[in-house]
């Protein structure tokens, strides 16, 4: 239990009171940052540098080892230099014998000191031999025997390897909201896991980007299934189309059981991965969603939901968007939510919200934060975009920006192709770190994906394709595809669970809302 002292330090100050667990680990996000930075821009020279040290090793003693082997040979031309060497590398035990002693062991002349010599030799000779061996065999290691990355084939082959242990994460699919739209709720008409030329309202739509099959087919680990509202609704039903997404991704989990499984937390996603199945999040966007209500809010984190996208693309009472042309940022009460956010452990989702928004939010989280789906404002200025000093806030918070693939946002509009999402990848890198960076295409919200990205099933091809650069290891590509947003979620529960041994209450707070002919009653 914490003491009073804990609870009001002034790490605390402005957040009334309460523990920020996260602050003892900035430092180490700072330095891993920097040093991600330093790793991309160096185009792999740690890479080199850790393959030199083996080489250089074995070199530097092959050098010695010679030099020494060099130098027995020349003197053994003279009885007195190799007397001398010899001596040298009997080392002090010579030095302490007597006078007499010395002249007793050397009266047998100079046949003496050149079996002494060729003793010497022999056993640097052996050293060395052993040396290059162990070098060689090292160098064999670290080079033949890895996997070789020369062909798509070879490398499509590592990525699938990778993804066995580490499940892919695609952070933003509207699937739900298009279910919702055009299939009038109804999964029967969506024939979800048939082959994908089924003749069905569903399979043929540029817009139907998923299904079982093609996300089999794409080795996604973990699809985060957004509850899509529209702006129009705000103030109307919201909260209802919210509700009614959330309840077709329980009953898809349901209803294809033998392929998904609805996941709440990290230990689910990392339980489903290990059984060969698809882990199922809810993510909702739009904080209009919530109806300006906490008991709203409270209630989608228990209905599953683990992240919420605070505006789309319309500002709400408490919050900016991106898409307005006022720079509105927190309210009180938005930071409220932000709190509460982080007491129920549920993600903050920035994508779509304002940099002043952006910025509010950062200051007061105690956790880590998500941009679901953005890219890189310097590439492309579109208003989901992430601009270059809110990348570095977002990796100082320890927090991931989910790239991603609307050629609107990386290829401002223009018909995008995977080498563009590509370049959106490496720059976010370059500016954040390679551990806060990670997928969330938005599939099914997409018009015209990119050309080699046309839907779930192409994930492998966009992670073999970074393996041809040679400064993209294994590990990058996992951390990218789902390590880090593991991370970032278990922290988000970890802040959770210490605020609830604090004991930290649900914030009771209200905003007032304007009685309106749509309204039974004001809050």
């Amino acid at each position: 239990m914490l003491n009073k002292s804990q609870l009001l330090s002034p790490a605390t100050t402005g957040f009334g009171g309460l523990p920020d667990v996260t602050e003892h680990s900035n430092i180490r996000r700072t330095l891993s940052r920097q040093n991600s930075i330093s790793n991309s821009d160096s185009g792999g020279e740690i890479a080199s540098i850790q393959k030199s040290k083996v080489f250089g090793s074995a070199m530097t003693a092959g050098v010695v080892v010679g030099n020494d082997i060099a130098g027995i040979a020349l003197d053994t031309k003279s009885p007195t230099s190799l007397a001398a060497t010899a001596s040298t590398a009997a080392g002090a035990s010579g030095k302490t014998k007597g006078k007499s002693g010395r002249k007793g062991r050397n009266s047998s002349g100079p046949a003496h000191k050149t079996r002494r010599g060729s003793w010497m030799f022999a056993l640097t000779l052996v050293s060395a031999i052993c040396l290059l061996a162990i070098a060689a065999t090292l160098a064999y290691q670290h080079f033949l025997m890895s996997p070789s990355r020369n062909s798509h084939a070879q490398r499509l082959r590592i990525v699938r390897r990778i993804l066995r242990e580490v499940p892919l994460v695609d952070g933003h699919n509207n699937f739900a909201w298009n279910v919702r739209k055009y299939a009038h709720s109804s999964l029967e008409l969506v024939h979800l896991s048939h082959d994908i030329d089924h003749k069905s309202i569903w399979s043929r739509p540029a817009w139907a980007q998923t299904d079982m099959e093609r996300l089999k087919q794409g080795l996604v680990g973990v699809q985060v299934w957004s509850a899509y509202v529209p702006c129009e609704a705000q103030g109307l039903d919201a909260v209802q189309l919210a509700l009614e997404q959330i309840d077709i991704v329980r009953r898809l989990s349901d209803m294809y059981a033998r392929e998904t499984v609805l996941a709440t937390s990290s230990q689910d996603i990392v339980a489903t991965h290990r059984r060969g199945l698809l882990a199922s999040l809810i993510g909702i966007e739009g904080g209009h969603t919530i109806g300006s209500s906490l008991g709203v809010l409270r209630s989608f984190y228990s209905l599953g939901a683990r992240y919420l996208s605070l505006t789309h693309r319309c500002d709400v009472s408490w919050a900016g968007s991106s898409a307005s042309p006022l720079e509105q940022g927190l309210s009180p009460f938005g930071k409220a939510i932000v709190r509460e956010m982080n007491r129920l452990g549920m993600m903050i989702d920035l994508s779509h919200s304002s940099d002043a928004t952006a910025r509010d939010v950062l200051q007061v989280t105690r956790a880590p934060v998500i941009f679901s789906h953005s890219a890189a404002r310097q590439l492309c200025n579109s208003t989901r975009n992430v601009p270059d000093d809110i990348l570095r806030l977002v990796a100082e918070n320890g927090g991931l920006i989910m790239l991603s693939f609307d050629p609107e946002d990386v290829a401002c509009g223009r018909q995008a192709r995977l080498q563009d999402v590509i370049e959106h990848i490496k720059y976010v890198r370059a500016i954040a770190g390679i551990q806060h960076i990670g997928l969330g295409a938005g599939y099914d919200g997409i018009e015209m994906p990119p050309l080699g990205l046309e839907d779930v099933s192409k994930y492998p091809e966009l992670l073999a394709a970074l393996l041809e650069d040679h400064n993209w290891s294994e590990e990058d590509v996992a951390m990218l595809a789902g390590r880090n947003f593991l991370r970032i979620m278990e922290t988000v529960e970890t802040v959770r669970d210490y605020w609830k041994r604090a004991a930290i209450q649900p914030i009771e707070q209200t905003e007032p809302q304007p009685k309106t002919q749509c309204t039974y009653m004001s809050s």
